[in-house]
């Protein structure tokens, strides 16, 4: 017969043990860490629809490098709210609507922003600089990043910069044949903001215009023609009612970049923005990869799809001794920046020797020295 105490000592020590057992190897194989994960709530927007190069980058590029990073980490995690083709704000609202969190990251189009960010347009101001969206891309990343007078513009509007953004070169679409530079005199080619001033040299008559707006301009007789980007006149369809491309290679136009809400970022752990920060860098070289190969894939395209028209699509080069006569007769745009901006109290005339001496540090002569000019 077992003794009552001997029964009571047994139940008492046996289970608490086995409790604490249980709660041991719990804690072995599931530690808190591991199931502590943060989420993170971030709305991110655009006024251009993923069929634009470099807003499609976002979702294909940009989100899933910040995802495999924190992933990596285990400590954090994003819940994205994707909203693009203007489903929070519109073409001229981008600067304003990340400053004022609408979104809290977006592509911030400050090509669009002259009076804002009048640094960031220097790209415009000096056109036969490069036509290479890589080396373009390269260099105003790194100055945006570096020199504080480029990253002011930034952060001066609660902007954080994470990666830039850029065209491919600039050609010339018409809906008449162009043999030479004869043929454009005045003729009315559609070009956007500053652009227009490229066409003085040829004697084209500049009228504004966006790519909302080329094909019906052309259309109803407004223009004959635009100042025009293959990745942006594909999707268009620009070519359907100006068949005649000329291969001028004005050049790469710096457009932009995506940035952070300053507020939002503030409020961020330090893993996640290092995250950010690199997806960043990630976006900017694959946007510039990417834009490389578009443009000649994209002119293929129009002369396959425009190959039926009434007028097919005809790609020609313009030679190399008209191309330079049109470089050598620009006027001094780079100069009217500078004094420009000089009048506002900004080293611009430094400012822009040190853009053009990036693009020598990365072994490319400009075609139009801008510094020496």
């Amino acid at each position: 017969m077992t003794h009552p105490k001997h029964n009571t000592i047994k139940s008492s020590t046996v289970f608490p043990l086995k409790a604490l057992t249980v709660a041991t190897l719990a804690a072995a194989l599931f530690p808190a860490s591991a199931s502590a994960v943060e989420t993170i709530n971030l709305t991110v927007g655009s006024s251009h629809p993923t069929t634009i190069p470099w807003v499609g980058m976002i979702p294909q590029v940009f989100i899933p490098k910040v995802n495999e990073i924190l992933a990596e980490e285990g400590e954090y995690e994003v819940r994205w709210t994707e909203a693009y083709a203007g489903q929070l704000y519109g073409t001229n609202a981008t600067l304003t609507s990340i400053q004022d969190g609408i979104a809290d990251i977006g592509w911030v189009f400050s090509y669009l922003e002259p009076s804002r960010m009048p640094l960031a347009q220097i790209s415009a101001y000096t056109p036969f600089t490069t036509s290479d969206p890589e080396l373009m891309l390269d260099v105003m990343n790194d100055l945006v990043r570096s020199v504080p007078e480029f990253s002011a513009e930034w952060e001066d509007h609660d902007l954080v910069f994470l990666g830039a953004t850029a065209s491919d070169t600039y050609d010339i679409y018409t809906n008449f044949p162009v043999e030479n530079l004869d043929d454009l005199d005045g003729a009315r080619i559609s070009a956007p903001g500053v652009l227009g001033v490229w066409l003085e040299p040829v004697g084209a008559v500049p009228v504004d215009g966006t790519l909302a707006s080329y094909y019906t301009d052309i259309q109803t007789g407004v223009s004959q023609g635009v100042v025009g980007l293959a990745t942006g006149n594909l999707p268009a369809r620009i070519y359907e009612v100006a068949p005649y491309v000329t291969q001028v290679n004005l050049g790469v136009v710096f457009s932009g970049g995506l940035a952070i809400n300053q507020f939002t970022w503030d409020g961020l752990p330090e893993p996640v923005q290092q995250a950010l920060m690199e997806a960043g860098e990630t976006y900017t070289r694959a946007h510039g990869r990417d834009l490389a190969e578009r443009y000649e894939s994209s002119l293929e395209r129009m002369v396959e799809l425009g190959a039926d028209q009434s007028t097919p699509v005809q790609v020609q080069a313009l030679s190399d001794e008209e191309r330079q006569q049109w470089i050598d007769g620009m006027p001094g745009l780079a100069q009217q920046w500078v004094e420009r901006n000089e009048g506002r109290g900004l080293p611009a005339r430094e400012l822009l020797s040190t853009y053009m001496d990036a693009m020598r540090e990365r072994g490319h002569e400009p075609e139009l020295a801008w510094d020496r000019n």
